[in-house]
Order: C-alpha cells, then sequence, then structure tokens
C-alpha cells in the first residue's frame, strides 16, 4: 500500500535528516547574503585616526603614496578584509553617513541665510541627496557588473558612493563664507571624487584587469562625477518652486 510513496507511518526516521537539510539551507542562505551585502558592523568600526587618514585619502587622492589594495586575512578558514579600522582602503559606512548629514545642514543653513528655508525645501533637498547617492551606487554596480565583477558586497558600493558628500560638503560650506570659492571647491571636489574612485575601483574590485574597455569605463565614472556633483551642490529651490 505504501510502496514508492515514502516511510510508512510509524516507521523511524532517519536521524538528524531535518537538522542537516536545514543547516545546509542556512549556510546557503547565509552565505548568499553575505556575499552581496557583508556584515554592517564591519563598515562602523572606525576610531578618530582612521577617520583623519581616509578623509585625507578621499578629499586628495592624488597625494595618497600608498597602494589601494586592502588587506585580506585568513577567517574561517576563508580570507576577509580587514575592517577600516585596520586598514585605510577598507570601505566605512561613517562618513558617507556624517557627511550627507553635513551636506543637508549646510544646505539647510545656506537656504535660511537667504531666507529660503522651510521644511518642505529641506525634504526636497533630503530626496535629491538620496536620488544622488543611489544613482552613484547603481553606476558603479552597473559598471562591475558589465566587467563581470558584480559580486562586490552592495554596501561597499553604497559606501564608496558615499563619499562624494564629504567634498561637497566642504564646497557648500564654502559658499556660506564666500560664494566665489564654492566655484573653486566644487570642481576640485569633482576632480579629486573621480580619481579616488578610480583608483579604487581599478586597484580593490578590478585587480588583474587590464583592458582598453575597462579604462573607458573607470573614465567615464570619473567624468560623471562632474555633472552628478554639481547637480547636487545647487541647493537653490528653482525646480522645487
Amino acid at each position: 500500500m505504501y510502496d514508492n510513496v515514502g516511510p510508512q507511518p510509524g516507521a523511524p526516521r532517519p536521524p538528524n535528516a531535518a537538522p542537516n537539510h536545514f543547516g545546509n539551507s542556512s549556510e546557503y542562505v547565509q552565505s548568499n547574503i553575505s556575499r552581496y551585502f557583508s556584515d554592517p558592523q564591519y563598515y562602523f568600526q572606525v576610531n578618530d585616526q582612521c577617520l583623519k587618514n581616509k578623509l585625507k585619502v578621499v578629499l586628495f587622492p592624488f597625494l595618497h603614496r600608498g597602494h589601494w589594495t586592502r588587506i585580506s586575512e585568513p577567517v574561517g578558514g576563508r580570507l576577509s578584509y580587514k575592517p577600516p579600522i585596520y586598514d585605510i582602503n577598507a570601505p566605512d559606512l561613517y562618513i558617507p553617513f556624517m557627511a550627507f548629514g553635513t551636506y543637508l545642514v549646510l544646505a539647510g543653513l545656506s537656504l535660511g541665510l537667504h531666507g529660503k528655508f522651510s521644511p518642505e525645501a529641506l525634504n526636497w533637498l533630503f530626496a535629491k541627496g538620496l536620488v544622488g547617492w543611489t544613482f552613484q551606487v547603481v553606476l558603479l554596480k552597473m559598471t562591475l557588473v558589465s566587467l563581470g565583477s558584480g559580486e562586490a558586497p552592495l554596501l561597499d558600493m553604497v559606501a564608496y558612493a558615499g563619499y562624494s558628500f564629504t567634498g561637497l560638503s566642504l564646497a557648500v560650506f564654502g559658499r556660506i563664507f564666500w560664494s566665489y570659492a564654492y566655484y573653486f571647491l566644487l570642481p576640485w571636489t569633482c576632480l579629486g571624487m573621480g580619481i579616488f574612485l578610480v583608483k579604487t575601483m581599478k586597484r580593490v574590485l578590478f585587480a588583474g584587469y587590464d583592458s582598453t574597455r575597462h579604462h573607458y569605463l573607470l573614465l567615464f565614472i570619473a567624468l560623471a562625477q562632474f555633472p552628478l556633483l554639481i547637480w547636487l551642490g545647487n541647493i537653490s529651490l528653482k525646480y522645487y518652486e
């Protein structure tokens, strides 16, 4: 009656069959999640010294004389990258989030000094900043996918894209005190961010890749910083109003 259907009622099940099945499934899901998202806590392992060093690299990438390769270490039988506190080339999320918040505060202050501040205006700038950040992430991610390196953790891309707000905050800050300073600081920010992303993506993510196509895509990323950051740096409410 029960032939070829499965175990008969009351028949003992193989020991640990279900635990092994669920254990393997759990390991598979965990490995795929970490493959693309990594551990969020990793990106906040920072201290004052590593933040200062990272800011120097982000704002003045052409002065960085060290290598751009991330430091790896064996963990649990596999290679893992050291956190930002031990590696200046490791991405962190502390600086991007703080820079984004600073950008909003300074933009709101600038609007207030011109009598244009309102909660709605700040909401508009917040949404605009998120759109710009998201576009930068998509740009980096799609570039990796097109080069066959799309397995880089998403949070790495979020961190690299978020560094844009560091120099952008300085440009907006300079504009508050002297409007002409903005027109010097913003091109500097665009150029510095382009160099930073090119060196980071080329040395850290592409490693052994070297072809004309890769160079063109890296150049495109660098050039894309100019229209993107100029758009984000324009905190007027012309389009909002």
